[in-house]
């Protein structure tokens, strides 16, 4: 993955501070394959940047939206 394309991602901890939740919380719905279009880079998660909301999949595979106002 070149260097252009890993500033399209954010941290577990921006997207922790994003939508408001734990960055515990943010890894374990990474581990769980639930958020869209993440990315394991080493030991760290990476987030895309395009996600405005906190796009889950449920444990069935169905896609739900969490919706934060910002």
């Amino acid at each position: 993955m070149g260097v252009s394309k890993l500033l399209d991602y954010i941290s577990v901890k921006e997207a922790a501070e994003k939508w408001g939740i734990s960055e515990r919380r943010v890894q374990k719905l990474c581990e769980g394959n639930r958020i869209e279009g993440i990315v394991r880079f080493g030991h760290a998660w990476m987030i895309p940047e395009r996600q405005k909301n906190l796009p889950i999949r449920d444990e069935y595979g169905k896609r739900t939206e969490v919706i934060f106002h910002v």
